[in-house]
């Protein structure tokens, strides 16, 4: 474990923007980082407080340095000159990101000192609530503008797990998202943080969302930022199956959006991603209803035969064709730049297109 993370100092140069619980700024560093004497630098406020320029900022370095995918920023760890008072003595005793220097302690929606811990104590039942599993952040805005594109003003919940980001303040598509009122609330799951809500695990974050929040419609993924290792297993997205059972489990109707491209160099991303057919086909053990968008063209027809090896008669779901009038312009109307794997809805529209179509589908399933 020695060496494992890279370290900086640095003066805050400049505050380039802002959103919910983060900071983005200009930092001018003591010693380079690789051919860098300036980075790009973000803060959670809700960690380390707000930074201003001139500030001195302690910061680490390592995945900016090794070009990894963290949306280019070195992190904040401290001001080390001007600490954040202490919290005000508060109920919450749930600690996420454990054991890490930044622990936080929270408040979670089920612990002893929550006002919804009787609520919570006794939910068991999700009621056939539509709770739609995507394995990519990405995949978020998409799927809720297919719900609105069914209309009905249906109340939509965001469950985020932990496989990607932890800080829920990473994701600037979330923040915009609620400003535009495309979301009721945010559950963090597991060790993410920064939700309206805090839960223990899938599960838990799951009931919030049905007799905390009251949705209509759940959608679970993880947040920006997936590992992946070009293995069939070694992808955090896999856990999108184990979201399926959760939903199944709790009495819930899971709605699976298939991960699917017409523009991804990689053959085994291509029409249906084999990140999908591992986490649908072998880690969900319970039936979930596989959307496919009903569209001309010969990569519809290659995704609709790929989703049919998950379904019955030969798989274990229910393939659910969605047609797709409407969905491009319900794309088009998004708050937030549509984006994934660095490419936009008009060089890779069917991966906007299958997720709207889930999105869609899941709509048609509340009362």
């Amino acid at each position: 474990m020695h060496g494992v993370i890279s370290w900086r100092d640095g003066v805050v140069r400049a505050v380039r923007g802002s959103w919910a619980g983060a900071v983005e700024l200009e930092v001018g560093l003591d010693r380079p980082a690789g051919d860098r004497t300036s980075v790009r630098a973000l803060a959670y406020t809700g960690l380390v407080g707000e930074p201003e320029v001139g500030d001195r900022v302690t910061l680490t370095v390592s995945a900016l340095v090794r070009g990894l995918g963290t949306g280019g920023y070195a992190m904040v760890v401290a001001l080390p000159d001007r600490l954040p008072a202490d919290p005000r003595p508060g109920p919450g005793h749930v600690v996420k990101a454990r054991y890490t220097p930044l622990q936080p302690m929270l408040l979670g929606v089920d612990e002893q000192e929550s006002p919804w811990h009787e609520q919570m104590r006794e939910a068991d039942d999700l009621g056939a609530l539509a709770v739609v599993v995507a394995d990519l952040h990405s995949a978020l805005p998409a799927v809720l503008a297919g719900v609105r594109a069914a209309g009905g003003g249906r109340r939509v919940a965001y469950v985020m797990t932990d496989g990607g980001a932890l800080p829920l303040a990473f994701s600037r598509s979330v923040a915009q998202l609620r400003e535009a009122g495309w979301l009721a609330a945010t559950i963090t799951a597991g060790q993410a943080f920064g939700g309206d809500h805090e839960a223990v695990n899938v599960h838990t974050a799951l009931l919030a969302a049905r007799h905390v929040v009251g949705a209509d419609v759940v959608v679970v993924t993880q947040g920006p930022g997936n590992l992946g290792t070009g293995t069939r297993w070694g992808f955090s997205g896999v856990a999108a199956g184990e979201a399926v059972n959760a939903a199944a489990v709790l009495g819930g109707h899971p709605v699976a959006a298939l991960r699917v491209s017409e523009a991804d160099p990689r053959d085994r991303h291509r029409g249906v991603s084999h990140h999908s057919t591992t986490a649908y086909g072998r880690v969900a053990l319970r039936p979930a209803d596989v959307v496919v968008p009903v569209a001309d063209g010969p990569l519809w027809s290659r995704v609709r035969e790929q989703a049919a090896t998950l379904c019955e008669p030969v798989g274990l779901h229910r393939l659910v064709e969605v047609p797709v009038a409407g969905l491009r312009g319900a794309l088009e109307d998004s708050p937030v730049r549509l984006s994934t794997m660095g490419r936009g809805l008009d060089e890779d529209e069917a991966a906007f297109i299958a997720s709207a179509a889930a999105g869609a589908h899941a709509a048609t399933l509340t009362a």
